[in-house]
C-alpha cells in the first residue's frame, strides 16, 4: 500500500516538473511568435500575401487542389500550408492576422516537441534549454516572419525522427501512438513540402540503422509495420496527387508556343521540374538565387546566435548508441551531416537548414544541462560580440541624432533587385541614414544586449547565463519586430491598397510580375492584367489552356491606357521615367507609398 500511495506521489510531482517545463518552454515560445501574428501590421508583398491570397482563393472558389494567382495555375508547392490558413480564414475570417496565426501556432508547437523530444532523450533540463535554444535564436524568427511552410516541415521531421526512436526503444509501451505519429508526420510532410519531407528522415534513420546495426530487419520490420505505414501514408498524402495530376493533364499545342510541348501539366512541374530539377540547379523558370556553399555552412552560426557560441564544445560529448541519450545524439549528428550535405550538392536558400535546427538545439541544449558553469570560453566570445553590437548601435543613434526624417524609410533605402532573390536580400538595401527611422529599434534592441551582456559577464552557473540570453533575444527580437514595423511601407503595399479601394471602380494593371504588388491583390481581393509580368513563378501556368488571359505588352498598356475606361496601374518609382517614353500621355498619381506609385489614366 505504501509503494501504491509513494508511486502515485512520485508520479505527481512528476507530472508536475513536465507541466512547469512545459509552461516555460511555451511562454518563452509565445513571447517571441505571438507578437509577430498582428505587428508588423500587414503583410509583406512577395510570398507573404502570395501564400495568403492562395489560400483565399482556395476558400472562395471551393477548388482545394489546383493552387491559383490570378486565374493561373500555380503549381509548384504542395497544398497544407494553404488548407491550414484557409481553415483559419473560414473561422476567424480573412485578416492577415488569420493568416499569421497558423504558422505562430505551428513555430510554438515546434518548440515544445523539441523540448519533449530532449527531454525524452536526456533528461528535464535539457529540454527546458533545447526548447527555449530554438525558440530564441535568430534563425527562426528570420525564416518564419514569412508565411512558408518550412517551419512547418520541420516540425513533421521532428517528430517522424523521434517516433522512430520511440519504435526502436524496448522500453516504448505506447507502439500504436508512435507508428501512427510516424506515418502521419510523413504524409503531412509531404502534402507541405514534397518529396523531401520524406526523403529527410528516411535516409536519416536508414543510415543511422545503418551505422548502429540496431535490431535484425525482421525485429525492424516488425516495429515500424512498413506496409501498414506505406498504406497510411497513401491514403493520406496520395488523394491529392493523384487529383492534381488529373486536373492539370499535359498540353500540346504545336501552333501556338515556340517551343512545342512548353506545358506539360502538373507531374511532370511537380515531380520532375520542382524536384530533379531544382535539385540539379536545371529547374524551369530560373527565378531563384542561391547562396554560396562556404556561406551556406558558416552563416549557421549567425542563425543559432547567442547558442552558437559553445556549438563546437556540443560536438564533443559522446555519441555512442550505448544508452538514449548517445543514440539521440548519434540521429541529431547523421541529421544535420545529411541535410547539410543533400543542400551543398543542391541549390541553396538561408532557410533551407531550418530543419537541422531542432537537431542543434538538442546537441546544444543537452550539452549545456551537463556543465554547472557557462564555459568561459562562450563567455568571453559572447562579451566581445555583444559589446561589439552594442558600441555599433550606440555609434548608429549618434551619427543619426541630429538627422531629420521624411516620409518613410523608403527614402532612405537603396534598391538591389538581384538580391531579392535570396530570403534576407532587402537587407542589402540599408544604409547609415535609414537607421535614423529605427532609433527605438536600436534603442531596445541596446537594452537587450546591455542585458545579454550583464548575464554573460556577472552570472558564472549555466541556468543563469541562459535565463539571461533567453530575455536578451526575447528583447532583441521585439525590437526587430518593431523594426518591420518601420519596414512595413516599404515592404506593404497596403497603402496603395487602402487608396484603390477608396477610388471609383476601373481596370487594374500591375507593372510587373504578380509578385511585387502581391498585398494589394489580398488587401483588394481584386486580378489584374500583369504588364510585362510573364515570368517567375507564374510562366509556366500561363502556357495551361485553361489559364486566365491576364499577361499584356506594351501596346496593350498604350491601348488601354488612352481608351477612355479608366484604369489603375501600380508601378515601382524606377519604372517611371520608362513609363513616360512609352506613353506619352498624362497620368495621376492616385497614391504613392515605399517609393512605389497607384496611377490613374483619369
Amino acid at each position: 500500500m505504501e509503494d501504491t500511495v509513494s508511486a502515485g506521489y512520485s508520479s505527481g510531482r512528476g507530472f508536475l516538473r513536465r507541466f512547469r517545463i512545459d509552461l516555460l518552454v511555451l511562454v518563452v515560445s509565445c513571447c517571441i511568435f505571438l507578437p509577430l501574428v498582428v505587428s508588423p501590421p500587414h503583410l509583406m508583398d512577395d510570398v507573404d500575401a502570395v501564400q495568403a491570397q492562395i489560400a483565399r482563393n482556395m476558400l472562395q472558389s471551393g477548388d482545394w487542389v489546383t493552387a491559383r494567382l490570378d486565374g493561373i495555375a500555380y503549381l509548384e508547392k504542395s497544398p497544407l500550408i494553404y488548407w491550414i490558413m484557409a481553415v483559419s480564414f473560414k473561422i476567424f475570417g480573412v485578416h492577415d492576422w488569420a493568416a499569421r496565426l497558423p504558422l505562430a501556432i505551428i513555430n510554438i508547437a515546434l518548440c515544445w516537441v523539441t523540448a519533449r523530444f530532449a527531454m525524452w532523450a536526456f533528461d528535464r533540463r535539457a529540454g527546458v534549454y533545447s526548447g527555449t535554444i530554438l525558440a530564441t535564436c535568430i534563425g527562426i524568427f528570420l525564416f518564419t516572419r514569412i508565411l512558408i511552410p518550412d517551419a512547418a516541415l520541420t516540425l513533421t521531421i521532428v517528430l517522424a525522427l523521434w517516433s522512430f526512436l520511440r519504435l526502436l526503444d524496448d522500453s516504448e509501451r505506447r507502439r500504436t501512438t508512435w507508428f501512427l505519429v510516424l506515418y502521419i508526420s510523413l504524409a503531412c510532410g509531404l502534402l507541405l513540402k514534397g518529396l523531401i519531407a520524406a526523403v529527410f528522415p528516411i535516409a536519416i534513420a536508414a543510415i543511422y540503422l545503418v551505422i548502429t546495426r540496431e535490431t535484425s530487419l525482421r525485429e525492424l520490420a516488425k516495429r515500424i509495420r512498413p506496409l501498414s505505414g506505406l498504406a497510411l501514408l497513401l491514403l493520406i498524402a496520395a488523394p491529392w496527387h493523384i487529383l492534381a495530376t488529373i486536373r492539370n493533364p499535359p498540353y500540346f499545342d504545336w501552333t501556338m508556343h515556340s517551343n512545342p510541348g512548353e506545358y506539360h501539366g502538373f507531374f511532370w512541374f511537380y515531380f520532375l521540374n520542382e524536384h530533379l530539377f531544382r535539385f540539379l540547379n536545371l529547374r524551369y523558370p530560373r527565378d531563384y538565387n542561391t547562396v554560396p556553399r562556404l556561406w551556406f555552412w558558416l552563416l549557421h552560426f549567425v542563425w543559432l546566435f547567442p547558442w552558437s557560441v559553445t556549438l563546437v564544445a556540443a560536438f564533443r560529448n559522446s555519441y555512442r548508441p550505448v544508452s538514449r541519450a548517445g543514440k539521440t545524439r548519434l540521429l541529431a549528428l547523421i541529421w544535420i551531416g545529411f541535410v547539410l550535405l543533400f543542400f551543398t550538392l543542391s541549390t541553396t536558400q538561408e532557410y533551407y537548414s531550418l530543419p537541422i535546427y531542432p537537431a542543434l538545439a538538442m546537441l546544444l541544449g543537452s550539452d549545456l544541462a551537463t556543465r554547472e558553469k557557462y564555459p568561459w570560453s562562450g563567455r568571453l566570445v559572447l562579451s566581445l560580440i555583444l559589446g561589439t553590437s552594442l558600441c555599433a548601435i550606440v555609434f548608429l543613434l549618434a551619427y543619426n541624432a541630429h538627422a531629420t526624417v521624411h516620409g518613410d524609410i523608403s527614402n532612405a533605402l537603396t534598391q538591389n533587385p538581384d538580391m531579392y532573390t535570396l530570403s534576407l536580400g532587402h537587407m542589402s538595401d540599408l544604409t547609415l541614414h535609414s537607421f535614423a527611422y529605427l532609433r527605438l529599434p536600436l534603442v531596445l534592441a541596446g537594452c537587450g544586449l546591455l542585458i545579454g551582456i550583464i548575464a554573460t559577464l556577472r552570472a558564472r552557473r549555466t541556468v543563469a547565463v541562459v535565463a539571461g540570453l533567453a530575455l536578451m533575444m526575447i528583447v532583441f527580437i521585439q525590437a526587430a519586430r518593431l523594426a518591420l514595423v518601420a519596414f512595413d511601407p516599404y515592404l506593404s503595399s497596403k497603402a496603395l491598397a487602402e487608396a484603390l479601394n477608396r477610388s471609383e471602380p476601373g481596370l487594374l494593371i500591375e507593372g510587373d510580375a504578380y509578385y511585387a504588388f502581391s498585398s494589394v491583390f489580398f488587401y483588394t481581393n481584386k486580378s489584374a492584367l500583369l504588364w510585362n509580368g510573364r515570368s517567375n513563378n507564374l510562366e509556366y501556368g500561363s502556357s495551361a489552356p485553361n489559364a486566365a488571359h491576364v499577361f499584356i505588352d506594351d501596346n496593350t498598356l498604350k491601348s488601354l491606357w488612352s481608351s477612355e475606361r479608366r484604369t489603375y496601374l501600380l508601378i515601382y518609382g524606377s519604372d517611371l521615367p520608362r513609363l513616360k517614353d512609352l506613353l506619352a500621355s498624362e497620368f495621376k498619381v492616385v497614391a504613392s507609398s515605399g517609393g512605389n506609385y497607384l496611377l490613374t489614366n483619369q
